[in-house]
């Protein structure tokens, strides 16, 4: 499994054990908002929730300090954690792009060189 697709504790941003700022990192959703959660839920599943918590918190790795080697790159990977067949997509749709440009460079050279045209088409 790749490493940049697990859930870790996030001790860098941590209030107490990092738990809810793994689970930030992880889902790209705001810290504040996952903490906020993690309070409303402990009011409403009170004996539930902190056990859960701690146990999280031991069983949990700790974040590699250099996982991600800028922000761009956090954000990539949390947005294929979110949805892969979405990412998946968009880098198609980005080759494709930049396929459509590289034959537009490619005729714009050929159109203009009649003898590279003719090799071109005598290798085909």
């Amino acid at each position: 499994m790749n490493s940049r697709t697990t859930l870790y504790r996030d001790k860098h941003n941590a209030k107490l054990l990092g738990v809810c700022a793994g689970i930030a990192d992880y889902t790209g959703v705001d810290v504040f908002w996952v903490r906020l959660g993690a309070v409303a839920l402990n009011f409403a599943v009170s004996p539930l929730v902190l056990p859960a918590y701690f146990a999280a918190g031991f069983l949990l790795q700790k974040k590699p300090p250099h996982l991600y080697s800028d922000n761009q790159e956090e954000q990539y990977w949390q947005r294929v954690r979110q949805s892969p067949h979405r990412t998946a997509r968009e880098i198609r749709s980005r080759f494709r792009d930049i396929d459509r440009r590289l034959a537009d460079v490619e005729t714009y050279y050929v159109s203009n060189n009649p003898r590279l045209t003719q090799e071109i088409e005598q290798l085909r």
